[in-house]
């Protein structure tokens, strides 16, 4: 009886090492195949630190941090305003909310932020913040937290404050204070090609940092962006990375350096002078 129960545990171990090995391979082979998609909508920031988000939230994050320059707030108003949106949405521009709480930064049309409509246009929804942010008397001397507080009136007001590590990194990168700091990986399948992506990537540039002078190169269907300074021409390739997944954008050049939607990451280029004053941006062309 002894002999045989054993033989009965061994063959119960024996299929629950089988049936955990099935188990784990099914997970592996799963793994894989739902690892690409994830990963190819992927963006990694790295500037005195790391942050990695997905495509999403890079392109609104960029936004923010546009509007903030083009509205001339300063460095920490950026800071406050992405750590904002961290807390409020997860980046994320959310159809709703608590009550009738809208977007990036959660506003609320019943407390005069503006329509449901205009709140879901994270352009708008940006400017209502720094404008709400820039009547804050002494914000500039506050903790993220509290200048965010201040705006917002949260129920749990120290929450901004773990964000505020994440938002600095993220601000220093889409100001331009650093070199070829946004690295998006994007799917082989984009969203816009050819002249229509063209068209919207100009559209939204336009917008975001107020500039009427980008134009479209002859040699590919893209648009140059004419910079004043490596600052500034960061500032610009960082959004357009930022941007590439909704965008369609395939590939970024400048200061010598080249960011591609197949590689997914900045490097040299052989050909491409360091001093040359534009952002070259190519997207997909029509399939």
């Amino acid at each position: 009886m002894r002999v045989r129960s054993r033989a009965v545990v061994a063959a119960g171990v024996v299929v629950a090492v089988v049936a955990v090995l099935g188990i784990w391979l099914v997970a592996r082979q799963v793994g894989e195949r739902l690892r690409l998609p994830l990963a190819s909508r992927t963006c990694l920031v790295q500037a005195d630190g790391q942050v990695r988000l997905d495509a999403d939230q890079m392109a609104n994050a960029a936004t923010i941090a546009a509007i903030g320059t083009q509205r001339k707030m300063p460095e920490r108003a950026v800071v406050v305003a992405l750590a904002t949106a961290y807390q409020e949405s997860g980046l994320r521009n959310l159809d709703g909310g608590d009550r009738d709480s809208v977007g990036l930064f959660q506003q609320r049309p019943s407390q005069g932020w503006g329509t449901k409509e205009q709140i879901g246009d994270p352009r708008y929804a940006a400017n209502k913040f720094y404008a709400a942010l820039k009547r804050v008397r002494g914000w500039e001397k506050m903790r993220v937290t509290e200048a965010a507080q201040k705006v917002q009136r949260s129920a749990y007001p120290e929450a901004y404050q773990k964000w505020a590590d994440e938002s600095q990194v993220l601000t220093r990168a889409l100001l331009g204070e650093a070199t070829g700091a946004v690295a998006c990986t994007v799917g082989s399948t984009p969203v816009m090609r050819g002249e229509a992506a063209a068209a919207a990537l100009t559209r939204g540039l336009s917008l975001d940092w107020g500039l009427p002078e980008t134009v479209s190169p002859a040699e590919l269907t893209g648009l140059a962006v004419p910079t004043t300074d490596q600052r500034n021409g960061w500032r610009y390739a960082h959004w357009l990375v930022s941007h590439a997944s909704d965008h369609g954008v395939k590939r970024v050049r400048f200061g010598g350096l080249e960011w591609t939607a197949e590689g997914g990451t900045w490097g040299r280029v052989a050909d491409g002078p360091e001093t040359d004053r534009r952002v070259v941006a190519e997207v997909f062309g029509d399939a």
